[in-house]
Order: C-alpha cells, then sequence, then structure tokens
C-alpha cells in the first residue's frame, strides 16, 4: 500500500513538472492561449451551432439543427496584424471548415465573415489550400505557391510539393494541428508541421493586412469539427 501511495505522488508530480513545461514552452515561443476551454469569453457565436464540450470547441450541423448560411465562432480579442495562429482540429468525414483571418463581418449576415480562409475538410480534398470566402475564390490550392495580382486570376510562381503526397500527411477523423503564419502580404498554410500551401497578395485594392478570426461551421446536411490548444502570436514587425 505504501509503494503504490508513493508511485501515485511521483505519477502526479510527473504531470504536473509536464504541465508546467507545456505552458512555459507556450509563453517562450511567445504564442497566448486564447480560448479558456470553460467559457466564451473573447468569442461570439450562434449557439445553436457551437458549443464547449470536455474543454473543447465543437460546431456541429444536424438534421435538427439546419444551418443555411456558413456561420463563424468569432474572436473579439485583440488581433495584431502580423501573427501566427495555432489550433488542433478534427472534423468528420462529410465535414467543411476552416479558419477565417483577415476577414471583416458580412452585412446583414450575422456572424457572417469575409477573407481569407486556411481551409479544412473531412475528405482533405481541400485542406490546408488558401480560399477567399465571399471574395475572389480560391488562391492557392494545396501545394501551390501563389501571388494575386489586381484584375487577374492567381499566377502560380512556385511550388512546396505535390497535392497527393501533403494529403497524406493530413490525419482521417483524427486530431491535426492547422498554423497560419500571416506577416505582411504573404500567407503561409500548415498542417502538422507541413507547409501546404503559400499565398503573397500584391492586389492593393482586395488585400486586407488585418482583421477578424473566426472558425467556420459550412452549410452542410450534417457535419461536425473541433477545435481546442487555440494559440495566438504577434510577429514584431522588422
Amino acid at each position: 500500500m505504501k509503494y503504490c501511495y508513493i508511485r501515485l505522488n511521483l505519477i502526479m508530480g510527473i504531470l504536473l513538472l509536464l504541465s508546467v513545461f507545456a505552458s512555459a514552452q507556450d509563453r517562450k515561443a511567445g504564442f497566448k492561449r486564447i480560448f479558456d476551454g470553460k467559457t466564451m469569453k473573447n468569442w461570439d457565436c450562434d449557439t445553436t451551432h457551437w458549443r464547449i464540450e470536455n474543454g473543447i470547441f465543437v460546431g456541429e450541423v444536424s438534421a435538427e439543427k439546419p444551418l443555411k448560411t456558413n456561420t463563424f465562432l468569432i474572436y473579439k480579442g485583440k488581433v495584431p496584424e502580423n501573427f501566427e495562429f495555432m489550433a488542433t482540429y478534427r472534423i468528420s468525414p462529410e465535414g467543411n471548415s476552416g479558419v477565417q483571418y483577415r476577414s471583416e463581418p458580412v452585412e446583414n449576415v450575422a456572424y457572417g465573415l469575409k477573407g481569407y480562409q486556411a481551409d479544412i475538410d473531412g475528405a482533405n480534398r481541400y485542406t490546408g489550400q488558401n480560399y477567399e470566402e465571399r471574395g475572389r475564390g480560391f488562391l492557392a490550392m494545396r501545394g501551390q505557391q501563389a501571388t494575386l495580382q489586381t484584375g487577374q486570376k492567381p499566377v502560380i510562381t512556385g511550388s512546396v510539393g505535390d497535392s497527393d503526397q501533403l494529403k497524406e500527411q493530413i490525419r482521417n477523423n483524427d486530431w491535426n494541428t492547422i498554423h497560419i503564419i500571416a506577416s505582411g502580404n504573404n500567407m503561409k498554410h500548415y498542417i502538422n508541421g507541413v507547409l501546404m500551401s503559400e499565398t503573397t497578395d500584391e492586389d492593393p485594392t482586395k488585400r486586407k493586412l488585418e482583421g477578424l478570426i473566426g472558425l467556420q461551421v459550412h452549410v452542410m446536411p450534417r457535419m461536425k469539427v473541433e477545435y481546442k490548444d487555440i494559440l495566438l502570436k504577434e510577429i514584431k514587425k522588422q
């Protein structure tokens, strides 16, 4: 019995140290947690489709709770112009979601956003690409480096890898990490630490250099997406 008690204390001590170490690593890297895992503090959404469950944001559409327009869980805290965003997500096979950023509200559409989106979908057809919601559409598909000019289609200037090979780095119906780096007019999307697409927006009439962050639930017959460990870091201007 004494041995079990000592062993239990040892395990608890190790877990505490790991928790402190993880927290310290977040701070050391300059990232701040923007979701406390308990409340909607600094977030706004349609609670018909978004909820908190076991420390996780859950977005869901069902036959009982249909959705007519894409809706977003919108971060209301301060978002720096240049930043890194990270989150861990899991999406159902039929699901469609994404991380909206440098975005603005859509007039007369509650919880609607328009702007850049780091796309996520359960079939991983689009995951990793840059899509402009209610704007210019597909900006850089997975595997592409693209430059945007005024009045032109995206110009593909290079490659970050084969789309199908990059897709193999994404886990199906399991947890993945999304990482966005937005600095100046350049945007990079990573999944599980692997660069999926890169966009440089040189269109001064349509590009956005700041704006809102939001997590999407897309119009679908049914779907579910989960987000946790949501982090934000300011990139200092050089």
